[in-house]
């Protein structure tokens, strides 16, 4: 999949024709999002405490979405048939680009969208955040006009990768996740392990947590994605490789019990009598793993794949299955595909999408013992800004009854928002306090909070944390 930006001005059009060209000539899909609107169809106005935001005019509805109809003719003019087009993207994180509000948005597929000779994407908030696409999914019309509904998951917890309101009115419709970097983007960190490992998490909680269809990088070629800037695949991209490679258009996801031990990972997807299963270890020691395969007694050799420190998805000796069964040892920090086919041996049903990988786990998880708490921070920087995501767990044996979570904010960092906690003051000595819905956490329980934040440079973590006064485990 390659995503492209619909530029504002007709005459940079074919700035990233070739790129898309050769993209559609690989058989990759090409869709597009823009930034700003021309020009002369947008207006300044203040957005808090922007006095120079800038939004689409009234009167130039129409207009824009001509606009967006001219670039898909352009592009199919020129041999590439756009699959989607967006309406705006991050229309909620605009300082830099064109702010719309969800009832603009709203508004714009209501009135318009329905001329686009495309499929039409929206609300691809930087976040996530439900209060953008949520007014999309209640209202008949708006819904009846957009094909995709795109989301950014830069700083989202994990908790709020779900979306209920999606798969109880979202029948018909895609959800893609079109942009993100994770877990940062420091200098040469595409090569960074174990933390490539938590991509790869990533990624596994956008398929299994999310559903989302489809996750896109931001930037393929860069010193912290995918691909280095010498052309080689990085470890970062080694962990996409683990699902891209092997599950191909026309795979769907079926069930599999995600998370059959501490830090261990698995998703599995099917097309015909083809099984991939995709497995994350992130334990500094190896994990016996059972996988059977529900409604089939198929048998023989299964295809795997493996990276660790030293390899990038390098191919293994085969293994066997037996009846629907197969053992296997997922490595320390590690990532492993495995492919079975269904066809050997007797199978008990015909092989579709309801069969269900189920996994027994070796070994489980124990809850630890005391009053103590782990705290997990992790950051998604850029130029001016950032935002972190904190895990707060009860390690303890006792259940916490209101807790506020106290750390220093590193020289220069200030917050300007946050979820899951209030937070006071924005500065310094910081306190984080629950809300009215997360204040109790069981024995093993975790809950995840976090914010948004400027800097002046400084982008180092703070060092320590205290809960309810008490010093936390820094995970």
């Amino acid at each position: 999949m390659l995503r492209i930006p619909v530029n504002e001005n007709q005459s940079d059009w074919s700035r990233d024709l070739a790129t898309a060209q050769r993209a559609v000539a690989l058989g990759a899909t090409v869709f597009a999002s823009p930034w700003n609107p021309p020009a002369s169809m947008t207006e300044t106005f203040t957005h808090g405490s922007q006095t120079n935001a800038k939004r689409l005019k009234a009167g130039s509805y129409a207009a824009y979405a001509q606009h967006l109809n001219d670039f898909t003719a352009y592009m199919k003019n020129n041999g590439v048939n756009l699959y989607a087009i967006s309406v705006q993207n991050e229309p909620d994180y605009a300082t830099d680009w064109t702010w719309w509000t969800s009832a603009e948005i709203v508004k714009f597929l209501k009135e318009n969208a329905g001329s686009i000779s495309t499929k039409v994407m929206a609300p691809e908030s930087f976040q996530y955040i439900k209060s953008m696409s949520d007014p999309i999914l209640n209202d008949a019309t708006a819904l009846a006009n957009v094909d995709i509904i795109g989301a950014h998951l830069y700083g989202t917890s994990y908790a709020n990768f779900p979306y209920p309101l999606f798969k109880q009115k979202g029948a018909g419709k895609e959800l893609w996740m079109t942009e993100v970097y994770y877990p940062n983007s420091s200098a040469n960190s595409g090569d960074s392990w174990p933390e490539a490992l938590d991509v790869g998490e990533h990624i596994h909680h956008a398929m299994v947590d999310a559903e989302f269809q489809a996750y896109v990088w931001w930037y393929l070629r860069r010193s912290y994605g995918p691909m280095r800037e010498d052309g080689q695949i990085s470890k970062r991209g080694a962990m996409m490789a683990h699902f891209a490679r092997f599950v191909r258009p026309g795979y769907v996801r079926i069930d599999a019990t995600a998370n059959p031990a501490t830090n261990v990972y698995v998703s599995a997807y099917q097309s015909g009598s083809t099984v991939v299963i995709v497995a994350f270890n992130k334990n500094t020691s190896s994990v016996s793993q059972q996988f059977t395969l529900a409604n089939t007694a198929a048998s023989g050799s299964v295809s795997n794949w493996l990276t660790d420190s030293s390899r990038n998805v390098a191919a293994q000796s085969a293994l066997t299955m037996s009846n629907g069964s197969l053992a296997v040892t997922l490595p320390a920090r590690s990532a492993m595909t495995f492919v079975l086919n269904l066809s050997g041996g007797n199978s008990t049903t015909s092989p579709t999408a309801s069969a269900s990988p189920t996994v027994t786990p070796t070994p489980t998880a124990t809850s630890g013992s005391g009053t103590g708490s782990r705290v997990a921070y992790t950051m998604n920087t850029w130029n001016s800004g950032f935002t972190a995501n904190i895990s707060i767990t009860n390690t303890g044996s006792s259940t916490i009854d209101g807790w506020t979570l106290g750390f220093t904010l590193p020289s220069g960092q200030t917050i300007t928002s946050g979820w899951n906690a209030t937070y006071s003051p924005s500065a310094g000595q910081v306190s984080a306090r629950n809300v009215s819905y997360n204040g109790t956490l069981a024995p093993g329980a975790t809950v995840d909070i976090g914010f948004q934040a400027t800097h002046t440079g400084n982008t180092t973590e703070p060092t320590a944390f205290t809960l309810n006064g008490v010093p936390s485990a820094v995970a």
